[in-house]
C-alpha cells in the first residue's frame, strides 16, 4: 500500500513539472488578433480605450453605444456638432396609473446594448449613414414639483435643438428623440419641434387617446393636476403645436364620457385607428391610412409603449389587453419610411414590471431604432 501512494505521489509531481515547462502566456498569431473590424481591445498600454463607445458591457451604457455628449455644456456641445440626439426624460409624476417611467430612459438603454448594423428589411444602418448621432444623457428635473420639471425639461430641449448640426446640408437644426417618462413629457417635445418646424400632425401609437380634458381627467381637482399623461395632446391643441391632420393609432382603452370624449379628440384634429383594425385592414392598410391623413405634412411620431398587448410589453403604466404585438408595430413604423419626421418618442417604459427577459426594454429600444431609421431616412430641411 505504501509503495502505491509513493508512485500517486510521484506521478502527481511529474504532472506538475511538465504543467510548469509548457505553462506559458499565450501569444496569438496575426490571424487570430483581437484588434480590428470586431471593436475588442485588449487592456495594454498605447490601446484606444474609450468608456462610452464600442462595447455592449462595460463603460457608460447609452443608446446603442452611440457617443455621450453633455449638450448641455456649451464647451462639450460646440465642440461634437451633431444631427439626431438621444434625450432622455425620467418624469413620472403625472400618471394615473403604476409609477415607473422615471426609470425608463435607462432601461431602454440597456435594452438597446445590442443594437446595430444593416437592417435585413430595410437595407439601411441608421448608425453609419449621414446623421451623426448622439446621446445627450437625461435632462435634469426635480422628481417633487411636475411644473417646475416640466418647465426644466421645456429648457432641455430647447437647448438640445438650438445646437448646430454636423451635416448642414441635410439641415439645420437637430432633430430629439425622447426616451421617456411618462407620456407628459411629449408636450415639451411637441413645444420645441414647434419652436422650429411650427404645428404638426402626430402620429401618436397608444391604446389611449391622450386628448382628454383636463377639466374630465385630473383639473377637477386643480389645474396642476390637470398637466398628465392622458391630456397632453388636449394641452397641445389648446397651445397652437398640431396641426388638424394628427391620427392615432392602436386605441383600445375606454373612453371617460361616451360621446363627448369623441368630440373632443376630434375637435383636438384626431382620427383613430383602433387596435383590432389592424386583423381587417392589414399592416398596408393602416399604413395606407397613416399617409393618406398626414399626406405631405411634417410629423411628430410619439410611441407609447402600452400601444403593444401586455404580452410584449408589461413593463408599462396602464397595461391594455389586445394590442399589437412587437412585429407589427416595427412593420408599420417602418413603412413610413418616406414621411419627414422631424420629432419623436418612445415613452411610458417602467422596467420594474418587466420580465427577467427584459421583454419590454428590448421592445422599446427597437422602436426608438425605428424611429430612427425613420429620420436617417429622410433629412429635413
Amino acid at each position: 500500500m505504501e509503495q502505491v501512494v509513493k508512485s500517486f505521489e510521484m506521478s502527481l509531481f511529474s504532472l506538475f513539472l511538465v504543467s510548469s515547462v509548457v505553462a506559458r502566456e499565450i501569444a496569438f498569431p496575426p490571424v487570430a488578433a483581437v484588434h480590428g473590424p470586431t471593436g475588442q481591445y485588449p487592456l495594454v498600454h498605447g490601446d484606444p480605450i474609450d468608456i462610452t463607445t464600442g462595447s455592449q458591457f462595460s463603460g457608460l451604457t447609452t443608446f446603442a453605444q452611440m457617443p455621450y455628449v453633455n449638450c448641455f455644456v456649451d464647451a462639450e456641445a460646440e465642440s461634437t456638432p451633431y444631427d439626431i440626439a438621444f434625450l432622455g426624460a425620467p418624469f413620472d409624476t403625472a400618471v394615473t396609473g403604476r409609477p415607473g417611467a422615471r426609470f425608463g430612459p435607462s432601461g431602454i438603454r440597456l435594452g438597446s446594448r445590442r443594437l446595430g448594423g444593416w437592417s435585413v428589411y430595410t437595407g439601411l444602418n441608421a448608425f453609419q449613414d449621414w446623421a451623426n448621432v448622439v446621446d445627450c444623457g437625461d435632462a435634469p428635473l426635480t422628481w417633487l414639483d411636475n411644473t417646475f420639471a416640466l418647465k426644466q425639461l421645456d429648457l432641455a430641449h430647447k437647448v438640445v435643438s438650438s445646437r448646430p448640426t454636423k451635416a448642414t446640408e441635410h439641415g439645420t437644426t437637430p432633430r430629439i428623440i425622447t426616451l421617456g417618462g411618462d407620456h407628459t413629457t411629449t408636450l415639451s417635445a411637441l413645444r420645441s419641434t414647434n419652436r422650429h418646424w411650427g404645428p404638426v400632425s402626430v402620429i401618436h401609437f397608444d391604446s389611449h387617446i391622450d386628448t382628454w380634458d383636463p377639466s374630465v381627467l385630473g383639473g377637477g381637482i386643480s389645474h396642476y393636476a390637470g398637466v398628465n399623461h392622458g391630456t397632453f395632446l388636449h394641452l397641445a391643441h389648446e397651445e397652437g403645436l398640431i396641426s388638424n391632420n394628427s391620427i392615432h393609432v392602436g386605441i383600445r382603452a375606454p373612453v371617460v364620457r361616451p360621446r363627448g370624449d369623441y368630440r373632443n379628440d376630434i375637435r383636438c384634429g384626431f382620427e383613430i385607428i383602433k387596435a383590432r383594425d389592424l386583423d381587417r385592414l392589414g399592416v398596408d392598410g393602416v399604413v395606407e391610412q397613416i399617409k393618406s391623413r398626414v399626406q405631405n405634412s411634417r410629423v411628430y411620431i410619439s410611441v407609447d409603449i402600452d400601444v403593444l398587448d401586455p404580452a410584449y410589453a408589461p413593463a408599462t403604466g396602464t397595461a391594455e389587453p389586445g394590442g399589437f404585438t412587437t412585429r407589427e408595430l416595427l412593420s408599420v413604423l417602418d413603412s413610413l419610411q418616406g414621411l419627414p419626421v422631424i420629432g419623436a418618442d418612445v415613452v411610458e417604459v417602467a422596467p420594474a414590471y418587466d420580465t427577467a427577459a427584459e421583454t419590454t426594454t428590448l421592445a422599446a429600444a427597437e422602436v426608438a431604432h425605428s424611429l430612427l431609421s425613420l429620420m436617417v431616412g429622410t433629412p429635413v430641411m
